[in-house]
């Protein structure tokens, strides 16, 4: 043999090392690695990422990371194509709501290896999430702390939650005057943005954490809005359990923070928007939704579901294509946002899915807004390329009840009740009752 020969063959041995080496670091990596082409198709993938992602996968067959994915992360698709260099991060640690008898989130980086290749990234950061939550609180707590005072307002509140006492800065920051003196804390808020119920929740979350942070429109006494962030904290040596309705129990902090409105707006909508629709995605859903009934479980009280989807959007694609589709989707966003209130959570949870909670809304209220919303839809056709698209979305409503069923049992509700609408004839809203979980089981 001649020596060039051998020299091939170790070069030849090693390569095959490496290469059995490389398969088993991916095999035995303690996250979940996929390969796929551009296109998503699976090429290879690790028994992490196979355990995470069949569940999602209702036929079994999980050939497609972007079909795997479409239920619970319908945006992944349209980044990737959106993205236009050659290589790169497409998204670093997207969080991915996965809902269920348990629910998880999975975080997804996704790379753009080459024009014909991506690897995905993935892992189970569900306890992760739940901590950083409370530090994101805590940090707020301490930059508040370490924040000139002077550009808050200070108001005291009763054990109602109530304005016990008028001062300056009440007056510079918001505009108002003593006759804000016993009115509750919502009349900062525009209307709309909360409920009785959550600006009591606030007062229990203040005493049970120390603090409650909130931020968002507020109002001031001319009317006019401004973004701000607000904290809620008892007083120090008091007794909430004998704090008397007129005195001060409570001090809320109110800091007009406006001028960093477009900082933090671009924040949250990196964190917590639908790239494509403009509302709320399906993080912001589940975060929102747990926090919900979380409360509820303390404090008893109705809070609505709805689940709508948009009728033949497969025969829309068809016809216009995805871009089409896409206006679509934008058409819808834009008239759920407009219909429901401010407190309400909307957010596209799938493909052609959307999702409203509605705090402190009881079963008749929840069916007249989706009623009201599938009117404005069946009434206004989508422009799109010199047509008009007409569309139509079918809906499910469900209430939480005495029984508290938790927010798997609650979705399960809306579904069955959206299923009826569909097999109707669809265009159409659908409250649940008892007797669909029976259908849906047989």
């Amino acid at each position: 043999m001649r020596v060039g020969d051998v020299r091939a063959g170790d070069a030849y041995d090693r390569l095959a090392a490496e290469h059995e080496a490389l398969m088993q670091f991916l095999y035995l990596a303690p996250v979940g690695l996929v390969q796929t082409a551009a296109d998503g198709e699976i090429l290879m993938i690790n028994p992490v990422s196979a355990q995470l992602l069949m569940p999602l996968q209702q036929d079994g067959n999980l050939v497609n990371l972007f079909d795997a994915l479409a239920g619970v992360a319908p945006e992944l698709r349209h980044l990737c194509a959106a993205f236009a260099r050659p290589r790169g991060m497409v998204c670093d640690g997207l969080h991915i709501h996965v809902d269920g008898r348990t629910p998880q989130v999975l975080s997804l980086t996704l790379l753009k290896l080459d024009e014909t290749r991506l690897m995905a990234v993935l892992a189970d950061v569900t306890q992760q999430v739940r901590r950083d939550r409370q530090l994101r609180q805590n940090e707020a707590w301490l930059g508040a702390l370490l924040t000139s005072i002077t550009d808050y307002a200070l108001v005291g509140l009763d054990g109602a939650g109530r304005v016990s006492a008028w001062n300056e800065t009440i007056a510079r920051v918001t505009g108002h005057g003593e006759d804000v003196v016993g009115q509750p804390y919502s009349v900062f808020y525009p209307q709309g943005a909360t409920t009785s119920d959550h600006t009591h929740d606030r007062l229990r979350e203040a005493d049970q954490n120390g603090w409650s942070l909130d931020e968002g429109p507020r109002v001031r006494a001319d009317g006019s809005e401004f973004w701000a962030s607000a904290m809620i904290s008892p007083l120090p040596d008091r007794d909430a359990d004998v704090a008397e309705p007129g005195e001060a129990a409570y001090c809320l902090v109110l800091r007009d923070v406006s001028d960093k409105r477009e900082a933090l707006d671009a924040r949250r909508k990196s964190l917590f928007c639908d790239h494509l629709t403009g509302v709320a995605n399906r993080r912001a859903f589940f975060e929102a939704a747990e926090l919900e009934l979380d409360r509820n479980r303390r404090a008893p009280r109705p809070t609505a579901l709805v689940l709508l989807d948009a009728d033949h959007f497969k025969r829309i694609n068809d016809c216009h294509g995805h871009a089409g589709g896409d206006a679509v989707l934008r058409h819808l966003g834009q008239l759920l946002a407009a219909t429901f209130r401010q407190v309400d959570v909307v957010a596209r949870v799938g493909g052609e899915e959307f999702a409203v909670l509605l705090p402190s809304t009881g079963l008749d209220a929840a069916v007249a807004v989706a009623e009201r919303l599938r009117g404005l839809v069946a009434g206004r056709p989508v422009a799109y390329d010199g047509a008009h698209i007409a569309c139509t979305v079918s809906a499910g409503v469900a209430v939480c009840d005495g029984e508290a069923p938790g927010l798997d049992g609650l979705m399960k509700r809306a579904d069955q009740a959206l299923y009826a609408a569909k097999a109707a004839g669809r265009d159409r809203v659908e409250r649940w009752h008892p007797a669909l979980a029976s259908e849906a089981r047989r």
